[in-house]
């Protein structure tokens, strides 16, 4: 495998959510980095939306984005700002995951 094509295979590895700019966005941010400790978090910032990811698996938790945001908020309203995401998602009430079932 070329080093060209390693770099891509890492790439094809991430997963997590791209989300339009904004306080929810800056929020999913912190709780990428606490919600997943020992993981490095990348965070790639287009202006118009922010590519939030880390290698294989990524975990958001309810109470961890309203302790970032400081209000409450449901899961399922990160739909709204949720432009697309990489990898594989498993909703929960609670919760929300990106991952892949195999890595390259």
């Amino acid at each position: 495998m070329s080093i060209a094509n390693a770099n891509q295979a890492y790439h094809n590895n991430m997963v997590g959510p791209v989300m339009r700019a904004g306080d929810l966005a800056q929020a999913v941010i912190e709780a990428a980095r606490l919600d997943n400790p020992g993981k490095e978090v990348f965070v790639d910032d287009k202006r118009a939306y922010i590519r939030i990811h880390t290698e294989q698996e990524m975990i958001l938790r309810q109470e961890t984005i309203e302790e970032q945001l400081g209000r409450p908020f449901k899961m399922n309203d990160l739909e709204v700002d949720l432009s697309s995401f990489a990898g594989q998602i498993e909703s929960q009430d609670k919760a929300v995951r990106f991952y892949f079932t195999k890595k390259l």
